[in-house]
């Protein structure tokens, strides 16, 4: 695979004729404590394929990193083609450290990629092909698995964004139209006057550090964008492959991230009209999805199949349960000073 070549806009008024139009692409990477991880991606950027007329600059946040995220980038900047930056930002907040990377964008275009994904060699091309149509708002495309182990058997298929995995298939797909699913945050491309339009990501709901489920912020983002009336496409050819770690392929991991999640969920409805039927301040499909997960687990037990992944999809309804009731409770008590008793219980069972 040839690296990137610096391209340039074309000039002149013989050029301008017959050159294709200049198109501009900011990319933002939020890290931390990833270096390794890092420069796997910025060695996939260096390495995807570069259309004539398309400019990219790529940005990388490094959010409070103590590891060799600056010098990560520092090496990646010998003969980088194009232009590669480093921002510092101390306060421990993925919102925070998006917001400060989209506070200097100047491209037509803007992506969000996280620091522990590597992109398709088309992906460029593809954003370039894409939003050649103005109607063209925003674009999201799958999440393929870079597996660090080998996928246990117990692993559950109905909570794919435990690990994020994600993939609706090889058809285009408009959302809020023909698709219902979200576009996640580390593999969003927008058009920089719509992100704008709508205000990037609430500070309140990003992620900290690496802890697992908590965030909502590009739910929140994505919400804002299709209430303004933007469009968006799910693009099966803009694939990213993201790395999933051995410790994520735990039961440990997936109590606390659809905990955590939920938790996340419950203070996104605070800021939300409420998009569904509630009852005592709970979703009522949630309240209904628990109680024929009991029912489900009481007979799978007694069968012998409680280690299957049908059974362990079923106790992640319930954990997805108690996270948003242990949100609507911090949600209610916030401002008040903490008792100092969590309201996170134990993942560890099991």
């Amino acid at each position: 695979m040839e690296p990137l070549a610096p391209q340039a806009c074309a000039v002149g008024p013989v050029r301008a004729l017959l050159a294709r139009p200049c198109v501009t692409i900011d990319l933002i990477i939020p890290t931390h404590n990833r270096a390794g991880l890092l420069s796997r991606l910025l060695i996939s950027i260096r390495s995807a394929r570069l259309p004539d007329g398309v400019s990219v600059r790529t940005i990388v946040v490094d959010n409070n990193s103590n590891d060799g995220t600056r010098e990560a980038v520092e090496n990646a900047k010998t003969g980088w083609p194009g232009t590669l930056e480093y921002r510092f930002e101390p306060i421990q907040s993925k919102s925070v450290a998006l917001n400060n990377g989209l506070s200097v964008v100047t491209a037509d275009i803007v992506g969000m990629l996280d620091d522990d994904e590597e992109i398709h060699p088309d992906w460029i091309a593809v954003v370039e092909r894409t939003f050649a149509d103005p109607a063209v708002d925003f674009i999201s495309g799958p999440y393929l698995p870079r597996w660090g182990a080998p996928a246990p058997p117990w692993l559950p298929r109905e909570f794919p964004a435990v690990i994020g995995w994600m993939d609706a298939g090889d058809r285009t797909l408009e959302y809020g139209r023909n698709y219902d699913g979200v576009m996640m945050g580390g593999n969003a491309v927008i058009r920089t006057e719509a992100g704008r339009s709508v205000g990037w990501y609430n500070v309140d709901l990003g992620r900290v550090g690496t802890r697992a489920g908590s965030g909502c912020e590009d739910v929140d983002f994505f919400e804002r964008l299709l209430h303004a009336g933007a469009r968006g496409y799910y693009i099966p050819e803009l694939a990213i492959y993201h790395y999933i770690p051995p410790q994520r392929l735990t039961k440990r991991y997936h109590r606390e991230w659809c905990f955590r999640r939920s938790v996340a969920q419950a203070e996104l409805d605070g800021l939300r009209r409420q998009p569904v039927p509630y009852f005592l301040g709970v979703p009522r499909y949630m309240i209904g999805t628990a109680a024929r997960s009991i029912a489900g687990l009481i007979a799978t037990t007694a069968r012998g199949r409680w280690n299957s992944s049908a059974a362990f999809s079923r106790e992640l309804t319930l954990w997805e349960l108690l996270g948003f009731v242990a949100g609507m409770m911090k949600r209610r008590f916030r401002g008040r000073q903490a008792s100092g008793t969590s309201l996170a219980p134990s993942f560890n069972r099991g």
